[in-house]
């Protein structure tokens, strides 16, 4: 057990509202009691390895909370902070529990709710720069529709982009230094939420005032959910310097948003994600996004956070194994041929380029009879997670 325990430079990291999860649903009442912060830190704090918690503002500090009683919180949890070694590397806002956001927060057809919304994350973002946070996430969970029949969807693009050139701009009045994730997802709790992929997220960035203060903050859930690739999502937000955070989490396609422990549903996928993440050295949080089995109690919960990074661990020393197994390696070395003269050709245009590729003679039959052997890989790959490779 103790091979796979992590350290703090994994930078793991859970939300209060994950760990702090009280077991409710949509068919049945909580099943744990509620935690206040300090207790959630605590807990996690007595897990090991735990880098960081994260949190909404009113995770941490209740909507209608008088100033004195915000203040005791603050310090009450700034010393359990203290106290667990546990840093604040990302924060957020609660613009979807509200009832004032039915319709939405930036996107809402009311001026008012979308002056509210811009006031209440200009007050979050306070409270995360007072800890630390260096990395602030917003996820349109009510920024949808149901019907398109009461607004404009390309006046609500205008008004999210905005909102986020407005919050952009607060953040370096007040020198924050933020880095702003986006996340996306499909649906759930709206009909449809705006801006439904990581590639939709991608888009949009470029066309804001500020887009190299932005960047996205993909879930395996929300990709899974609409039967997507995560990894390939993963990958485009890497080949665009824009991963600015992650979370992790597990799903099953179809279904509604399950935040399942990390790789308890899909173990390949997860083992992919892991992958490419060491092999594009990914450096920032690996944060958990998900939720304890329902039929659990703390202790439950523990084992639930020792349970996501100790898959993680695990997943990433199988990555390491996979690029260094000669069998594996030279199948991937079959699969992908490397031709130097025709790799310069086409990584530019040029006349010259241009000239000799019209002239070069291809194989067009050989290069279609040629096998592919990813059979025999993706076996390979299956044995080497099973532990028998």
């Amino acid at each position: 057990m103790a091979k796979y325990l992590p350290g703090k430079t994994e930078k793991f990291t859970f939300g209060l509202w994950t760990v702090g999860n009280i077991g409710r649903d949509p068919f049945g009442g909580p099943v744990r009691e509620q935690l206040t912060p300090p207790q959630i830190v605590d807990l996690l704090g007595s897990v090991g390895g735990v880098y960081g918690v994260n949190f909404h503002d009113n995770d941490l500090v209740p909507i209608d909370v008088s100033p004195a009683k915000r203040a005791q919180i603050i310090k009450d949890f700034k010393k359990a902070l203290a106290d667990n070694n546990l840093q604040v590397p990302m924060a957020t806002t609660n613009l979807f529990g509200d009832p004032a956001f039915k319709d939405g927060a930036f996107t809402s057809g009311d001026s008012r709710v979308r002056a509210y919304a811009l006031q209440k994350t200009m007050a979050a973002m306070d409270l995360g720069a007072e800890f630390g946070a260096s990395t602030y996430v917003f996820w349109g969970g009510r920024e949808g529709a149901e019907s398109d029949a009461g607004k404009d969807p390309a006046e609500g693009f205008k008004r999210f982009r905005e909102a986020l050139n407005f919050l952009c701009e607060y953040s370096m009045s007040q020198n924050y230094n933020y880095r702003f994730a986006l996340e996306s997802k499909p649906n759930e709790p709206r009909g449809h939420i705006y801006l439904a992929t990581t590639g939709n997220m991608l888009a949009f960035i470029e066309t804001l005032d500020y887009p190299e203060m932005v960047g996205v903050n993909p879930e395996v859930a929300h990709e899974t959910m609409a039967g997507l690739n995560f990894t390939h999502h993963v990958a485009q937000a890497l080949d665009a310097g824009k991963l600015f955070h992650i979370d992790l989490n597990d799903q099953e396609p179809g279904r509604y948003d399950q935040d399942f422990r990390f790789g308890a549903a899909n173990i390949k996928q997860a083992f992919f994600l892991v992958k490419l993440l060491t092999d594009h050295n990914y450096t920032g949080s690996l944060h958990f996004d998900a939720h304890a089995y329902r039929t659990e109690d703390y202790d439950g919960v523990r084992e639930f956070a020792r349970g996501c990074m100790r898959t993680y661990m695990i997943l990433k020393e199988k990555a390491q194994q996979f690029n260094a197994n000669k069998e594996i390696q030279a199948l991937r070395a079959q699969i992908n041929v490397t031709d130097a003269k025709l790799d310069a050709l086409v990584s530019g245009f040029s006349p010259v380029a241009a000239a000799e590729l019209k002239k070069t003679k291809f194989n067009r039959q050989a290069l279609g009879a040629r096998g592919l052997p990813y059979e025999r890989l993706d076996q390979l790959t299956m044995e080497l997670l099973l532990g028998v490779k």
